[in-house]
């Protein structure tokens, strides 16, 4: 008992393993990683875990998605085992006796894999059958794929170091001279003497390890070999690992230059896949060539990297497409936008909006049977990924079908922030394109099925593929040249899945929106710099930009945001492309790139989400600016809300936490920054039902709730699954869904 648990603990795969541990943590820490956003510990409210029990290929989830996944799993595993193999293969100089070396080395260091793919594998069925669905024989035949995927990058590898390789017979050493005495160190490790690890009494002792057959042999001696034998085994090993991690570097570049084929957006799950595999490579270079001077090096090359990309000429920053960044930049600065609040522009301004809204007063009176004046509706629609976009869509079609038509007409603004105003433009295109003549069902179902199609594919593959390295396919917008990342790639995805409707310019919104043909429609993304919020509309809007009792009180209250086409006109803002202000809106950190603005100082943007995830500032404060207006020419404002998150929430309990993680509660506030935000729409509204009076302000609001929230909520996230997309349909449906339809119907029509 005792000589066979020997041989056990002294095996080759678990020693390897303790190996791993012992010196290679932040690999290790790879499939740790991956592990946690499979089983949903991290980045679960995204929807992380669905990109790997899920993956989606130009609109499917079947064998050949699941084959691309553990295509790339495959090439993870053995971007894993080339670079260990280079890191810990000096430990171990029998390998270098054996023929196939690098193989048996791979079916050694298989432990960690193989416990990674049982666990992945038990989450694919188990995610398949429960949430989705799926036959027994549909899931196995999903799971097939990534087994298939997985297998013929091992034979591909596999091949090539049977063909490239030499095993120990194929050398032949000359006698050593006198004059040949001087230390043989591993290729690449000056700190390790191979004359002295190759001993019995110094190597790391292994007794047994597994053949091709997956059999137990015992390890041989090589303290007899001569150690210029052994290291020309490791040289040619070394040298095919660098030249296979090499080639997939450069392949990942020539991708970059085919993010436009539809065919190339691989899954999202495979590109992560694809990106671990590549810092693994990274890691483990840094290691081999510095030793145990990695760390200092690996953070210097970091500051380096920093530096180096603060030039312009080595950072290409996302632009607004659209915008012309050769002209002189707009200077940005407080005095300029505390002088044109005080300037007859905002007079301008408000008499160019009044008009619009005396022409949708004319439009909104004509049809009415009944005397009196008719209701102002507002919507604000919040962020969320593609499930906002689905709701947003689900709870207008509805209720202006349920208003026979009667709605949208209704409505003058519409607000939000992310995914929310995505399906609130797509829709207001659909019915401006009725309002103009064309035959459409602004109510088809298939309308939600254009905007719930995959986004996340695209940007994840153009990260690894394009973003990582310098981005540098260009393309031209309006005159204009541009680098493409995937800031573009997105839009050119939501321009193929919306089906080319939304591909026009910011300008192109002016007129059909002057004459009261659709709502007008703010988008709101966040100034990083400064914190306050730029107002795009094809309007003037400097009205927006300071509460409009600031005339009296210039000193006490301070400019909160930037009317965007007043600060760039002198840039071609006019040219903005729609579907770039629709993404600079939804620019959720990291995964779309900031969008930096023709300024001085430079500014970026981001998603609105950071400061008024609702949309209720921009709506609110547009009531306060025409309050007077409205008083006079309408009997009141409904305003909608389309939420997809629900305001109760669990209080976290601060009792039983230990000394280190009470280190972080006072930090833990920054994580309710949709719950402070809550608090303070609800102080705003406060005041807009003191302003206008409880009987003219009305506040319906539409919720989305899963039907079950310990198993299912739809995720934040630019891809959504079937299933979810049904749950977030379904929530039409609810009771409290039901009497707000109710109550928007006694509102508009009663």
């Amino acid at each position: 008992m005792k000589q066979y648990f020997e041989q056990l603990f002294y095996s080759f795969p678990l020693q390897l393993l303790l190996s791993h541990v012992r010196s290679n943590v932040l690999l290790i820490g790879m499939w740790l990683l991956v592990a946690l956003l499979i089983t949903g510990k991290i980045g679960n409210k995204l929807g992380v875990p669905y990109l790997f029990l899920d993956p989606e290929y130009q609109g499917s989830i079947d064998f050949f998605s699941f084959f691309l996944v553990g295509l790339t799993y495959g090439g993870f595993v053995m971007s894993w085992n080339l670079t260990t193999y280079l890191l810990n293969a000096h430990h171990f100089p029998f390998l270098a006796s054996l023929s196939r070396p690098f193989t048996k080395f791979c079916i050694n260091n298989s432990l960690l894999p193989l416990v990674f793919f049982i666990l992945y594998s038990g989450y694919i069925f188990h995610f398949q059958l429960v949430y989705e669905s799926v036959p027994i024989w549909g899931a196995f035949l999903r799971w097939l794929g990534l087994c298939s995927g997985g297998l013929a990058i091992l034979l591909f590898y596999s091949a090539y170091f049977h063909l490239t390789n030499k095993d120990i017979s194929h050398y032949e050493i000359e006698p050593t001279t006198p004059q040949e005495t001087e230390r043989l160190f591993v290729p690449g490790r000056r700190d390790v003497d191979m004359d002295y690890i190759k001993q019995d009494v110094n190597r790391w002792k292994v007794i047994t390890y597994l053949n091709e057959s997956f059999r137990p042999k015992l390890v041989r001696s090589v303290a007899h070999y001569d150690v210029r034998l052994l290291l020309n085994i490791f040289r040619q090993n070394h040298l095919n690992v660098l030249l296979l991690q090499l080639l997939t570097m450069g392949l990942l570049l020539a991708l970059g230059y085919l993010i436009d084929a539809a065919a190339f957006r691989i899954p999202a799950a495979a590109s992560i896949f694809i990106l671990l595999s590549i810092f693994t490579a990274i890691i483990g270079a840094i290691i081999y060539w510095f030793s145990n001077w990695w760390f200092t090096v690996f953070v210097g090359l970091l500051f380096v990297a920093n530096y180096v990309t603060s030039f312009d000429e080595l950072h290409q920053r996302n632009k607004a497409y659209g915008m012309d960044y050769g002209c002189a930049p707009a200077e940005y600065s407080l005095a300029r936008m505390e002088e044109v609040c005080g300037s007859g522009q905002v007079d301008l301004d408000k008499k160019n909006t009044t008009d619009i809204l005396n022409t949708w007063l004319s439009k909104v009176s004509e049809p009415r049977k009944k005397p009196g004046k008719p209701k102002m509706v507002l919507f604000c629609v919040s962020g969320g990924g593609l499930r906002s976009a689905i709701w947003t869509m689900k709870v207008v079609q509805t209720a202006d079908s349920l208003l026979e038509g009667q709605l949208m007409p209704h409505t003058v603004l519409i607000t939000g922030a992310s995914g929310g105003m995505i399906g609130a433009s797509y829709l207001r295109e659909l019915y401006l394109q009725k309002q103009t003549g064309k035959a459409l069902n602004v109510y088809d179902h298939s309308h939600i099925d254009q905007i719930s199609k995959d986004l996340l594919n695209s940007i994840a593959f153009t990260i690894v593929t394009n973003d990582i390295f310098l981005p540098w396919a260009r393309f031209q917008q309006s005159g204009h040249t541009y680098n493409k990342d995937r800031g573009y790639i997105f839009e050119r995805q939501l321009n193929e899945n919306t089906q080319g409707l939304l591909d026009k310019s910011l300008s192109d919104y002016r007129d059909p929106e002057r004459r009261a043909l659709i709502p007008m429609l703010y988008l709101t993304p966040t100034i990083v710099n400064d914190g306050r919020r730029l107002v795009v509309s094809p309007h003037g809007a400097s009205f927006m930009m300071i509460p409009p009792v600031s005339a009296a009180h210039r000193q006490t209250l301070e400019v909160d945001a930037v009317d965007y086409r007043w600060m760039f006109g002198a840039q071609s803002a006019d040219s903005l492309r729609f579907l770039t202000a629709l993404r600079m809106n939804a620019t959720y950190p990291y995964i779309l790139p900031n969008v930096h603005l023709p300024s001085i100082p430079g500014i970026e943007v981001m998603d609105a989400g950071a400061l008024d995830n609702y949309g209720l500032f921009s709506a609110i404060r547009f009531v306060q600016v025409f309050r007077d207006w409205i008083e006079k020419n309408t009997s009141g404002v409904v305003l909608v809300q389309i939420n997809t998150s629900e305001r109760t929430e669990e209080i976290s309990a601060s009792n039983n936490v230990g000394v280190i993680e009470s280190l972080f509660n006072p930090v833990g506030i920054a994580g309710k920054v949709f719950t402070l935000q809550e608090f303070q729409y609800d102080n705003s509204l406060g005041l807009m039902y003191n302003l206008l009076g409880k009987d003219r302000m009305e506040v319906i609001r539409f919720i989305y709730r899963p039907r079950d929230r310990k198993k299912l909520k739809a995720a934040i996230s630019f891809h959504i699954t079937q299933l979810e997309k049904d749950d977030v349909l379904n929530a039409m449906w609810l009771p409290e869904n039901r009497k707000n339809l109710e109550a928007l119907h006694r509102a508009i029509l009663q």
